[in-house]
C-alpha cells in the first residue's frame, strides 16, 4: 500500500500534529511500502515567510521527522519543492477543478480570516496542489488529521473526474485516521483545533517546548465545570486532555478515568504534564543531535527527492500523454 502525507515547515511540530497524523506515519513505515513523507514547503509560502526562517524551518522539520521515529531507510523523506512534478500536475488539475469546490473548503475560509491582507490565489488553490501531491504517487491511503479530510475528499473527486474523462490514470486514495486522537484541540479553547498559528502559544504544546513551558501550559489548560475526570462530549476540554494522556501513556481513557476518580484536576494535570515531559525528552535529545549535522539532513532530503522523482515523473508522463501533451 502506497502512503503519502506531509506537513508545512511553518514552525515546530506540536502534539496535535503528532497524535493526529505522524504517529500513524511511524507505525506504517514497517507495514506499507512505499511511504512518502513530504515537507510541503510550497504550501507554506501561501502565507508570507521570511526566507531565512523558512529555510531553517525546513531543516528543523526534517530533523523532527527523524527524531520522532521516521527511518530514512524505510521511508522516502523529501522536500516538495525539490520535485517539480508537484506544481506541474497541480496546474493540470486546476483545469479540472471547479471554483465552487474550492470556495467550499473550510480551511480556505479560516485562512482568509487570519490573513485578510494576503488573500492570495495560492490560498484558494492550495487544495489542488495537495491533490497533486497525493495523486502523483498513486497513493492508496493518506494518514492525516481530521481537519485535512475535506481536502482528501476533493482529491478523490478530482481523480475520479480525470479517470472518467481520460481513462484510468489515478488511484483514488482514502483517508487513514487513528481510532483515537484524530483531532486534538487547543488547550485554551477546546472548540478549536490545536494549531501553531493560534493567537496564544498557550493553546498548543510544541515538541521543542522545555519541561517548564509544558508544565505551565498544562496547568493553564482550560477545564470544564465540575471536578469529575470523565471523557464525555459535554466536557470537551477534559476529553481532549484525557486523549493526549491516553495516547502518550498507553493507558486507555477508561483506565485513566478510574485512576483519577475523585482526585480532582490538580493531580491529573500534574501527572499529565509529567507524562508529556518524559515522552518528549528522548525526542528532543535526538532532534538536537540531528540539527547539528546539517550535511546529513540535506543528504537525506536529496536522496528522498531522487527517489520521489522517479515515481512522480512516471505518473506525470502518463497524465500528459492522456491529455494530448506527449
Amino acid at each position: 500500500m502506497t502512503i503519502f502525507s506531509g506537513i508545512q515547515p511553518s514552525g515546530s511540530i506540536h502534539l496535535g500534529n503528532y497524535i493526529g497524523a505522524i504517529r500513524q506515519w511511524v507505525e506504517l513505515q514497517t507495514s506499507a511500502q512505499p511511504c512518502l513523507y513530504c515537507i510541503v514547503d510550497y504550501h507554506a509560502i501561501t502565507v508570507r515567510q521570511d526566507p531565512d526562517t523558512l529555510n531553517e524551518n525546513i531543516r528543523s522539520l526534517a530533523a523532527m521527522y527523524l527524531a520522532v521515529g521516521l527511518d530514512p531507510t524505510k521511508v522516502i523523506l523529501f522536500k516538495q519543492s525539490d520535485v517539480s512534478a508537484h506544481t506541474e500536475l497541480a496546474w493540470i488539475l486546476n483545469t479540472l477543478t471547479y471554483m465552487g469546490e474550492l470556495e467550499r473548503m473550510t480551511q480556505y475560509k479560516d485562512k482568509i480570516k487570519q490573513h485578510k491582507k494576503n488573500n492570495n490565489v495560492g490560498l484558494f488553490t492550495y487544495p489542488v496542489l495537495m491533490a497533486a501531491d497525493i495523486l502523483l504517487y498513486q497513493t492508496e491511503a493518506v494518514p492525516v488529521g481530521e481537519d485535512q479530510s475535506q481536502h482528501v475528499e476533493l482529491t478523490r473527486d478530482i481523480a475520479q473526474r480525470f479517470n472518467e474523462r481520460y481513462g484510468d490514470t489515478f488511484i483514488v486514495p482514502k483517508v487513514l485516521q487513528p481510532t483515537v486522537g484524530t483531532r486534538i484541540m487547543s488547550l485554551d479553547d477546546p472548540t478549536k483545533k490545536m494549531s501553531k498559528s493560534a493567537t496564544s502559544p498557550l493553546g498548543y504544546i510544541s515538541l521543542t517546548d522545555t519541561p517548564e513551558v509544558i508544565t505551565k501550559k498544562i496547568k493553564k489548560a482550560v477545564t470544564d465545570s465540575g471536578t469529575d475526570i470523565i471523557a464525555s462530549d459535554d466536557k470537551p476540554a477534559l476529553k481532549n486532555l484525557l486523549t493526549i494522556y491516553s495516547v502518550l501513556s498507553g493507558k486507555t481513557i477508561t483506565q485513566l478515568e478510574t485512576l483519577y476518580a475523585k482526585q480532582g484536576y490538580g493531580k491529573f494535570k500534574t501527572d499529565l504534564a509529567e507524562v508529556i515531559v518524559n515522552w518528549v525528552k528522548p525526542i528532543q535529545a535526538r532532534y538536537q543531535t540531528l540539527m547539528v549535522d546539517q550535511v546529513s539532513l540535506d543528504q537525506i532530503l536529496q536522496h528522498g527527492a531522487d527517489q520521489a522523482k522517479i515515481l512522480a515523473d512516471k505518473t506525470l508522463r502518463d497524465v500528459k500523454s492522456k491529455i494530448g501533451l506527449n
